[in-house]
């Protein structure tokens, strides 16, 4: 007996499904697309999303989906975390900014989507380090991105995650657990533990980790839904110093994989993309340098530069020089005048 199974044209390109029935969660959920900013129209007809429930589609239909995104983004090549969809592949962070004014024009220069955050205790009068940064953040444009930066052991980490869940009301957070506290190297045990903890609780987890390769692994079993090798210590702009760590867990992990910490300059942005990331996390690089907004719109296009770079695929490398022009036909010497 043939198992059944529903056909359709999905932006121009036919796709099968199981079942005798297809909706709109399923399909969106197929794709990787959230139900945020997004348009459906099926066989050319536009369908308000009040309307999305009581669609089911048929063997031929024609679906097309449109999403609202960055100015110059790359629609086919969507970066996906948890179900997320997101055309920017640049994170940024918010610490070191000298004011909330640079702040706000730095994230908008870079084009980001996903915003990180400290969770620091305040004052009893609302004061505290960077306190009343949430005014410079439209949570409604950024997926805010806690951390648990500073935290010494997993019990911390997961107190710190919890408590950013209940303040700012999103279950995502980016997870360290700090393992030597003059480099900030991460403890690779603790954080692979602490991704166990929040993922049975319902985080979205996103690890700061090193390069080493069983450890991304260990944090893909474990639940992560990215893993982030640092590129170098964070704060140093020393840029990335293992390429090839990168290189390695972007081909083995099938979560995307966010290049953190260390990056210095553009050209440390482009590396890190053309080495396989899916994405990079900036912050000091932009917030220290002498004109924020500049460095975060150069930031914003070399991850896109290396992004293509990479989907675009290097040349061979050789050993010898091979000439670019046709050496048939090639004109011969002048007559010697003499």
């Amino acid at each position: 007996m043939e198992t059944p199974h529903v056909q359709v044209i999905i932006n121009q390109q036919p796709f099968e499904f199981p079942g005798d029935a297809l909706d709109v969660p399923t399909l969106l959920a197929s794709r990787g697309i959230s139900d945020q900013a997004v348009a459906l129209a099926v066989n050319g007809q536009v369908v308000p999303k009040r309307k999305w429930s009581g669609v089911t589609f048929a063997n031929g239909d024609r679906v097309d989906l449109v999403k609202v995104v960055a100015g110059g983004a790359w629609d086919d090549d969507p970066l996906v975390i948890a179900g997320q969809t997101f055309s920017s592949r640049l994170f940024m962070g918010t610490g070191r900014f000298q004011s909330p004014a640079l702040l706000r024009a730095a994230l908008e220069a870079s084009g980001t989507e996903i915003v990180t955050v400290a969770i620091r205790m305040t004052g009893v009068d609302g004061s505290g380090p960077d306190a009343g940064i949430l005014s410079a953040l439209d949570r409604g444009r950024y997926q805010l991105l806690p951390n648990t930066a500073g935290a010494t052991s997993v019990r911390q980490a997961v107190f710190m995650a919890e408590l950013a869940r209940e303040a700012l009301d999103t279950n995502w957070v980016k997870l360290e657990v700090i393992g030597d506290e003059r480099t900030l190297w991460p403890d690779v045990a603790g954080t692979v533990e602490a991704t166990r903890i929040l993922v049975r609780e319902g985080f979205v987890v996103l690890p700061y980790t090193t390069t080493d390769l069983v450890t991304a692994l260990r944090l893909e079993e474990a639940g992560a839904a990215t893993v982030m090798p640092l590129g170098s210590m964070i704060g140093s702009g020393q840029g990335v110093q293992d390429w090839e760590g990168i290189r390695r867990i972007a081909e083995r992990v099938n979560v995307p994989v966010v290049v953190d910490a260390g990056i210095g300059t553009p050209s440390d942005a482009v590396r890190s993309m053309e080495a396989g990331a899916d994405a990079c996390l900036i912050n000091t690089a932009v917030s220290r340098s002498d004109n924020p907004s500049l460095m975060a719109a150069a930031m914003r296009m070399a991850v896109t530069s290396g992004r293509l770079g990479y989907r675009a695929g290097r040349m061979p490398r050789s050993e010898v020089a091979i000439p670019s022009s046709p050496i048939t036909g090639l004109v011969a010497a002048a007559p010697s005048l003499v």
